[in-house]
């Protein structure tokens, strides 16, 4: 791997899970192993293409792993590495400082958040 310089060290965070869509997915991962289809489902505007790119990256970066299943018809999954669970702390952060932009902002969350099992606790 060539040597890379950062000026911040925040730099190499956003390298691995920065973008629009590597967060969702993570957080989307966090609730359990998921197949290339159900992260689609859950992540409507995201193109196949997308999907499958962020998919590789976040895998060669070693934050999550490609379970393979030798069935037919074959079957893929996606989980979070054990390195990728070191995550978490931050993803929740993302989420909790999200929720609070929201209500700024709109002022009620339940009238601008999707329904979403990412989202259940906000009922309460």
């Amino acid at each position: 791997m060539q040597k890379k310089k950062y000026n911040i060290s925040v730099e190499a965070t956003l390298e691995v899970i920065g973008g629009k869509w590597k967060c969702v997915i993570l957080c989307h991962l966090t609730h359990g192993k998921k197949r290339t289809s159900e992260l689609k489902r859950l992540m409507p505007n995201i193109t196949q293409k997308m999907l499958t790119q962020q998919l590789r990256e976040l895998e060669e970066d070693g934050v999550i792993n490609r379970i393979i299943y030798q069935q037919i018809p074959p079957k893929v999954e996606y989980e979070l590495s054990e390195y990728g669970w070191t995550l978490q702390s931050i993803l929740d952060s993302l989420c909790a400082w999200g929720e609070k932009h929201i209500a700024k902002v709109y002022g009620d969350t339940t009238t601008v958040l999707e329904e979403s099992i990412l989202n259940d606790h906000l009922k309460d």
